[in-house]
């Protein structure tokens, strides 16, 4: 049975993955950090489920279409598994900004899909990591603690030093899975 005290929810761009500002728009462009997937599965191993909450505004913008999306995050899955972790679940907003949905961050709309898809009661506990105020902002609406690292967008976010107060963080993914599970 997941609790959401074991749910940690992961940004994709930036927080797995050398991000771009032309965007991730195939499979050969998307790079994991080195570290990235053994926290992963170091989680996985630990007792903690895992989830991605990522905006694919790409999408709408005809970047790439879903297809290559699903090849990425098949990738992804394919690697954590390697070293013996597991997903759980990967939410994606394929909307642009102007689209006016209700999963696109900062709003909660895809961490309600992972609380309803998890059957969890809420997700207060859980934990959100992102490298942007709009990963945080969507984490902190549904109780969840925030971390924000420095890979990505996170130093320039944490630069501007607005909205962290209640956030940990942490130069990547692995020096956050070291503080938590030691």
């Amino acid at each position: 049975m997941l609790s959401a005290e074991k749910l940690i929810i992961l940004d994709r761009d930036g927080v797995i993955n050398h991000d771009s500002d032309d965007y991730i728009k195939s499979l050969d462009e998307w790079v994991p950090y080195p570290s990235s997937i053994t926290a992963i599965a170091r989680l996985t191993h630990a007792g903690y489920s895992i989830a991605i909450a990522t905006n694919q505004s790409g999408i709408a913008r005809g970047y790439y279409d879903e297809a290559t999306l699903h090849a990425m995050h098949e990738h992804l899955i394919a690697l954590v598994e390697a070293e013996g972790g597991h997903i759980e679940h990967i939410a994606y907003c394929p909307h642009g900004p102007n689209d006016g949905c209700q999963c696109r961050k900062p709003l909660p709309g895809m961490l309600r899909q992972i609380k309803q898809i998890l059957m969890l009661g809420g997700l207060a506990g859980s934990w959100m990591v992102g490298d942007s105020l709009r990963d945080l902002e969507a984490g902190e609406v549904m109780g969840c603690n925030t971390v924000l690292v420095r890979t990505g967008k996170g130093a320039k976010t944490q630069q501007k030093g607005v909205g962290l107060e209640k956030t940990k963080i942490f130069d990547d993914l692995a020096h956050f899975v070291d503080w938590l599970i030691e």
